[in-house]
């Protein structure tokens, strides 16, 4: 367990900041100091911008294979520290933290490979009537450089997941992390650099946002930025980005249905951890329990009584399977959503109970499909449970909401699982398991408000960071 407040520090490609503004990171659970980050201002983003846009020797792609591979064996080394650390900061539940460390070792693993594959295509051109005795050739090259800004959810992950890519495909980064878990992602930087990445190909900078991320999202001199977050701030992104790419990753209210046929000890299974599993604050945890009102009440009994083996209380504690959310002020906003709740005729059937920023699992029947639990997105760990009649009502449902990020079907019918597959406006469906489940290297990614329908994911990631250039020669 972290006992000791850490000092750490923004940095501008390698270099500490320097001056005397600090940001407080205290635990969600107990308030206590975890640690101290000096922040940056204005002029150190120029800095940042400046040193990355700084000619110096090109990576090969092997020396960037050999980077991400020694980060990941640094993060091994780490990983007890590291999950610590994001237990403390974050308030998650420290057998979430080791869960997490493990992704982000695959996520580094899964980059260094990538850095060893070919990434070009050939085209003959002589294959029609007009063509003529020549060959196509594509490659990719880096662009100049990336932002990219994480949420507080993942502290470790979602930064491995931007910064990585970036590394492999040679595009430098400045970092823009949340400034309520910062600390697990300046560690991941500081490992960087000892594995060797060149100092200018990596900044981190926590600052207030008018002097460091809407600076950085404007400037004409990014090429690329990559957000993860909420809707709101994602909309503005875009709006304020420019002529840029911009990837964005937000909300999800992801479904988990259960049809008829269901195996229900599965479903109660995939319900609980899907939605209760990182204390709910994941884009693609389940939010709603769509069921099908033929088993409605014998799966909600057993999913009452499995819901009450996820214990909640000190993150520390290797018992704890459900940590705090983020802060206090997350907790009463799921509070009030639960009260809302029940003032238009849902019922609570477990949990419900805050305790500064520990949100009960919570089990709640008969909610009508208006409610703003249903709605909107819930990023904690309540499990809403509503009906349908029919495949069609459970389509028709489960599309009914503004995002379209991801969704679990539990059924043995085949022909209902293509349907869904077909049919649901999402950017992932998984038949049999959570909404979330994918590898590190796999496509993910919403449409409507949980994003654009541009896809992260290792592979995809290197190629938002790159462009594709062709050349041709005589054949």
């Amino acid at each position: 367990m972290q006992t000791q407040p850490i000092r750490a520090t923004s940095y501008i490609a390698g270099e500490p900041v320097q001056n005397n503004r600090l940001l407080e990171v205290k635990s969600p659970y107990d308030g206590r100091l975890v640690g101290t980050v000096t922040t940056a201002g204005a002029a150190d983003v120029e800095k940042a911008i400046t040193r990355a846009l700084a000619t110096g020797t090109k990576l090969t792609r092997y020396e960037r294979y050999q980077i991400l591979e020694k980060t990941r064996q640094l993060l091994s080394e780490h990983r007890k520290e590291i999950a610590d650390l994001i237990s403390a900061e974050s308030g998650l539940a420290i057998r979430e933290a080791v869960y997490e460390t493990g992704r982000a070792h695959d996520v580094l693993m899964f980059a260094a490979i990538e850095c060893l594959k070919d990434d070009g295509q050939i085209f003959s051109c002589d294959i029609s009537p007009a063509g003529k005795a020549r060959k196509i050739f594509t490659l990719r090259e880096p662009l100049n450089l990336g932002v990219a800004i994480t949420p507080f959810n993942h502290p470790l992950n979602q930064v491995a997941h931007k910064i990585a890519p970036a590394i492999a495909a040679g595009c430098p980064v400045i970092l823009k992390p949340s400034e309520k878990t910062p600390l697990t992602a300046i560690r991941l930087t500081e490992l960087l650099y000892e594995a060797g990445l060149p100092k200018n190909m990596l900044s981190v900078l926590l600052g207030p946002t008018n002097e460091v991320a809407e600076p950085l999202v404007k400037d004409h001199r990014v090429d690329i930025v990559s957000f993860t977050g909420s809707v709101p701030v994602g909309k503005h992104i875009a709006a304020a980005a420019g002529y840029k790419k911009v990837i964005l990753e937000l909300g999800g209210n992801d479904p988990v249905i259960i049809m008829e046929d269901a195996d229900l000890d599965k479903a109660v299974l995939l319900a609980a951890e899907g939605a209760f599993r990182n204390s709910g604050q994941r884009c693609t945890a389940v939010k709603r329990i769509l069921i099908h009102q033929k088993i409605k009440d014998a799966f909600v009994e057993k999913f009452v009584k499995k819901a009450g083996e996820y214990t909640c209380g000190d993150p520390a504690d290797p018992e704890t399977l459900v940590g705090t959310v983020i802060d206090e002020a997350a907790a009463i906003c799921l509070e009030n959503m639960v009260n809302k709740a029940v003032a238009q005729g849902a019922r609570v059937l477990l949990g419900g109970r805050r305790r500064g920023a520990l949100m009960e699992p919570t089990v709640i029947d008969d909610v009508p499909r208006h409610a703003d639990i249903v709605v909107h997105e819930a990023f904690g760990p309540l499990a809403p449970i509503l009906t349908f009649k029919d495949i069609d009502d459970a389509i028709a449902l489960s599309n009914s909401t503004a995002y379209g990020l991801s969704s679990g079907i539990v059924t043995n019918n085949m022909d209902d699982a293509l349907r869904f597959v077909k049919e649901l406006k999402v950017g992932t469906v998984n038949i049999n398991e959570v909404p979330g489940y994918r590898i590190e290297s796999s496509p993910f990614g919403g449409i409507k408000d949980s994003g654009l329908g541009i896809k992260e994911g290792v592979i995809e990631a290197i190629k938002c960071f790159t462009f594709v250039k062709t050349f041709s020669l005589p054949w």
